[in-house]
């Protein structure tokens, strides 16, 4: 993302705080969301349906994988880990664990992804030495996200929304969190389907996540559902 495109993205969040008249826009952001209750009626019912199918249908899926991790790996067959959800408040997120768990190992790369997290960036390449044979497999097909079913179906997490951040990425961007938070963080959205090479700062989302929030209905998310399958195959920023 060019500087240019970094500085519309900001200001497509700023707009709704800074500004003078930026508490009442927010304000008159939350009543929207408030007016739709029906389309988020319709949201929690269908997060229910599709995740007790798709756990059922994967189900194999889901056994496979956390053996072959368990055989391949030494820890835990998840990896969960703080995010930011509904209304700001904390939760616990699953993915199959697709790194070693040791990371003295891999000194340098766990290094780095200690320093980027202190700037409220995610450390993530291509060529991370932490990465496991089964986790680069899991990671290109987005298989390692299924277990995200499960928080789905507690409520934790939507099929569909904005990417669920960890609170650290989050903390430069303290109006962001706050509009984000309004819904609840989604597997899948319109930042997944547009730009998922660019998904190591919260900054990347704001145009997404921002536009979600403020045009959202239960249509939206069908339309972003549809797209989904050919951003996964595409397989970019996926590892």
């Amino acid at each position: 993302m060019n500087l240019n495109n970094q500085t519309k993205a900001t200001d497509n969040v700023l707009h709704i705080h800074v500004s003078g008249e930026g508490l009442l826009q927010f304000q008159v952001l939350q009543k929207s969301m408030e007016e739709k209750k029906f389309h988020f009626i319709l949201k929690r019912v269908f997060d229910i349906s599709v995740s007790l199918f798709l756990i059922t249908l994967f189900s194999p899926i889901l056994l496979i994988v956390a053996l072959l991790i368990k055989l391949t790996s030494r820890g835990p067959i998840l990896y969960s880990n703080e995010r930011v959800g509904l209304g700001g408040d904390h939760f616990k997120c699953h993915k199959f664990r697709s790194m070693v768990t040791d990371h003295s190992k891999k000194h340098n790369d766990h290094k780095r992804a200690v320093e980027h997290a202190e700037k409220g960036i995610l450390h993530k390449e291509k060529n991370d030495s932490r990465i496991t044979i089964i986790g680069r497999v899991i990671r290109r097909t987005s298989i390692d996200e299924l277990p995200q079913l499960f928080n789905v179906l507690l409520g934790d997490m939507s099929v569909v929304g904005p990417r669920p951040l960890v609170p650290f990425m989050l903390k430069p961007y303290p109006e962001f969190r706050d509009v984000r938070s309004l819904v609840r963080p989604g597997i899948t959205g319109l930042w997944q389907i547009r730009d998922r090479e660019h998904n190591t700062s919260a900054e990347f989302m704001i145009t997404h996540d921002t536009e979600y929030v403020e045009n959202y209905s239960f249509f939206l998310d069908m339309k972003i559902l549809v797209e989904t399958p050919i951003a996964v195959l595409s397989g970019k920023g996926a590892y």
